[in-house]
């Protein structure tokens, strides 16, 4: 069953309580731990964003349903929160990121099953990924055979994830941080992983056919018969612990070791 504690219903609503761009009329006093709210304007704040935090609270009552079809609601719910109420949309991604780690979480099977996610998996994937600038938290989800080609993932933390047979083509990756996750024989033919982390990652197998990891950090990464034709490893960052495929050497394409 998902549940949020309250303290995340206590963060919205203060976060809605203070308007971001307040009329010139309307005061903003916190005397003694008490706000004091002044101004006609702010009343209307006080209405909608009140109605923002109750439209919250059944959307996560929903995500804890038995009923796939009531959690999909849920979801939705949060995506369209998020589009209305700017002040909200951290939370909403919050939130999300929490229902996938528990919906789908990552045991760290040693030999993984490639499948496709749950739809309500699938759902609360796109909705993260969907939205410029959304704060994209996958850590310790299970993404095994998930389907992002072509997708806008830069600076998103995929931590300690399994994405083991995903299809990554043409994924822009950039500064992702995806230190210990799971990417054996994943396509990540054309994708971006410039400056991207992937420290003690696991790619056993992928695919990396003109992929970019110009500045990428492959220290103690599971390379080994990984298919790197044409692709640009400029700069990476290796050590001793990166596993490589046969008669490969990293001074081929000018990474860097280091000892640690």
């Amino acid at each position: 069953m998902f549940r949020l504690g309250a303290v995340a219903l206590v963060v919205l609503g203060v976060a809605l309580l203070v308007p971001q761009t307040a009329p010139r009329s309307t005061s903003l006093l916190l005397l003694g731990g008490v706000l004091v709210l002044a101004g006609g304007a702010l009343g209307w704040h006080q209405v909608r964003d009140g109605q923002v935090i109750d439209r919250y609270r059944r959307a996560v009552e929903h995500l804890g349903s038995d009923q796939a079809e009531v959690r999909l609601g849920g979801l939705h719910a949060l995506a369209q929160i998020a589009k209305d109420s700017a002040r909200s949309r951290q939370l909403v991604d919050d939130t999300i990121g929490d229902f996938l780690r528990e919906r789908s979480p990552w045991t760290d099977a040693p030999d993984p099953v490639v499948r496709s996610p749950v739809p309500d998996v699938e759902t609360a994937l796109a909705i993260l990924i969907r939205r410029p600038g959304a704060a994209i938290d996958l850590s310790h989800v299970d993404l095994c055979g998930a389907d992002l080609g072509k997708q806008e993932l830069a600076g998103a933390v995929i931590r300690r994830a399994n994405l083991a047979g995903a299809r990554l083509l043409g994924t822009c990756l950039d500064d992702c941080v995806l230190d210990g996750t799971d990417l054996r024989d994943a396509d990540l033919r054309g994708a971006s992983l410039r400056k991207a982390s992937l420290r003690v990652a696991c790619l056993e197998g992928a695919d990396l056919r003109a992929a970019d990891l110009t500045d990428a950090d492959l220290r103690g990464a599971d390379m080994r018969a990984v298919n790197l034709d044409k692709a640009v490893l400029t700069g990476a960052r290796v050590n001793r612990g990166t596993l490589w495929p046969p008669d490969f050497t990293p001074a081929r394409v000018s990474a860097s070791l280091f000892s640690d």
